[in-house]
């Protein structure tokens, strides 16, 4: 996922982005890491956290599942 881009694009810590987001500090270290899956409320809240459109961290996700190249 492209969460941990988007946090550190921001200059956001991982403790910043937990308390912008609403969310647990160790329950993003998961979902940054692989080793859970956010929930599309969970995904919301991290796209009000960092500031962006949520389709944008969904975009992401389906461009890599299809294998097609991000557009720049």
């Amino acid at each position: 996922m492209q969460i941990r881009r988007f946090r550190e694009d921001r200059g956001y810590t991982l403790e910043e982005l937990a308390e912008r987001s609403g969310l647990s500090f160790r329950g993003l270290i998961y979902i940054e890491h692989g080793q859970r899956s956010p929930s599309v409320l969970t995904l919301l809240d991290i796209a009000a956290g960092l500031d962006v459109e949520p389709g944008e961290l969904v975009n992401h996700i389906t461009r890599e599942e299809s294998g097609k190249p991000e557009s720049q």
